[in-house]
């Protein structure tokens, strides 16, 4: 991932509503979801929906297939997997890090 992009990814995510919207499609998996049951699920109107999906839709975190009279949509993992990938290629300076309980207050993980 080129850093423009996770600066365009991390961007997208930057905004309570379009973060809650990526989190429901995340746990939705390769079911996904319709416009409806997004908006139904996180009390948005439509229009205003409709506005972070596309921003999502334009950061590559995720897609939307036509089912039908249905427009489902879901996240983009390999954009998730590279967005993290590149924010931790330089993690513990190339050695395995420690698992989180392992990190103790006086350290620094």
């Amino acid at each position: 991932m080129e850093e423009q992009d996770a600066i365009k990814s991390l961007a997208a995510l930057a905004h309570g509503a379009r973060l809650q919207l990526f989190r429901l499609l995340v746990v939705a998996g390769q079911t996904g979801l319709t416009p409806g049951a997004m908006s139904e699920q996180l009390g948005l109107p439509a229009a205003t929906l409709s506005f972070h999906l596309k921003e999502l839709a334009n950061a590559g975190l995720v897609s939307q297939q036509r089912d039908g009279r249905y427009l489902i949509y879901r996240a983009a993992f390999e954009q998730m997997t590279a967005l993290l990938d590149y924010l931790t290629e330089n993690c513990c300076q190339g050695t395995a890090c420690l698992p989180a309980a392992a990190c103790k207050p006086s350290k620094s993980c």
